[in-house]
């Protein structure tokens, strides 16, 4: 079995897959490599392709109609993208750019839309993992439009836990966490507000911060005191 056959089984929409059609879709597609910061695809672009994260981060975003930066979410190894265009014919709806060196893995559509016809348990997993999404688009609307500051941040928190987290013994790990910034572009505040939560949930003991890295100490009792 080849190693890009082995990575397809962690994949979630082929992940119930025989290996024989492992081995069929790991032909059907190619590998590309982008570095840090390059553009992968642009909002409004014809979307042509399923992308598949083989190794490294991306950054999900869309810009506001003043011109602002509005991030979604990150995505990492075993992760997908570009599936709505795919599946509506339509336009993309974000611009996604690599946030470190990433290798990706790339089905065109008309090879993608086969195999969701032959494979029935792809689109299955397909609508399973769309449905997440829209969850936790939903939670992260309500976070916006409802919760006080501190909420808005442990939102962003909570969603990159889940994103690209590790979880050990109820402590959850983000290895490298996104620019200050980037987190206010996310949870729709200022850069200062960011800085100055961050630094009371430290206070608190609710987080552990050591340059790039945070740690969330009791990651269920965060998602209820913010979820």
């Amino acid at each position: 079995m080849s190693s890009l056959t082995d990575f397809l089984l962690y994949v979630p929409i082929f992940a119930d897959l025989p290996q024989e059609t492992l081995e069929k879709i790991s032909k059907i597609g190619t590998n590309r490599t982008y570095k840090k910061d390059s553009v992968i695809l642009m909002e409004e672009d014809a979307g042509s392709a399923l992308f598949v994260i083989v190794r490294g981060k991306v950054k999900i975003s869309r810009t506001s109609n003043d011109g602002r930066e509005v991030i979604l979410t990150y995505l990492t190894d075993s992760d997908f993208f570009g599936e709505m265009a795919i599946l509506d014919g339509m336009t993309r709806s974000a611009t996604v750019i690599a946030s470190e060196d990433s290798e990706l893995f790339i089905i065109q559509r008309d090879d993608f839309l086969n195999l969701l016809k032959d494979h029935p348990e792809v689109s299955i997993a397909l609508l399973q993992e769309l449905t997440k999404r829209l969850r936790a688009a939903d939670m992260k609307i309500k976070s916006l439009s409802l919760k006080d500051a501190e909420g808005k941040v442990a939102t962003v928190l909570l969603q990159l836990a889940d994103d690209i987290g590790v979880i050990k013994q109820g402590i959850v790990e983000i290895e490298k966490l996104p620019l200050q910034q980037d987190l206010a572009n996310m949870a729709g505040t200022s850069r200062e507000t960011i800085s100055r939560t961050l630094h009371s949930f430290a206070k608190k003991g609710l987080v552990e911060l050591d340059g790039s890295k945070l740690k969330i100490m009791n990651y269920e009792q965060f998602k209820e005191l913010f979820a």
